[in-house]
């Protein structure tokens, strides 16, 4: 069981981190904070759903020191998602105390070249 368990924390971390690293790299591209946060949620749904992670039981943070589209600005992206251990059931809320919170973030900066008026 505890290769069991192991490997499933192992994997929660992988789809974490990876969303995070993503997700900062989307929003850099993104051109104004809406579409940032639109396109962040999208793929942070898709790279936890990769990994076989609910996207309902993961949070995103986006933080943006001036404008996010502002040439050489830094955008930083948390994901905070839970894994549940292998073999818990889901009735009687076991599954939430049968899982470890994970937590990733990444901080991406605008190219100085990027134009501002995206």
């Amino acid at each position: 069981y505890l290769v069991l368990a192991v490997a499933a924390i192992q994997g929660g971390a992988l789809a974490v981190e990876g969303a995070a690293r993503q997700a900062a790299r989307v929003a850099i591209l993104a051109g104004n904070r809406a579409a940032a946060d639109t396109a962040v949620d999208r793929v942070v749904r898709v790279t936890l759903a990769d990994y076989g992670i609910k996207s309902a039981a993961a949070s995103v943070a986006v933080d943006c020191e001036v404008d996010c589209a502002e040439p050489g600005s830094r955008v930083h992206v948390s994901v905070t998602a839970r894994v549940t251990l292998p073999l818990v059931p889901d009735f009687l809320s076991l599954d939430q105390i049968g899982s470890v919170p994970i937590e990733a973030s990444a901080t991406q900066t605008v190219s100085r070249f990027a134009r501002s008026d995206r």
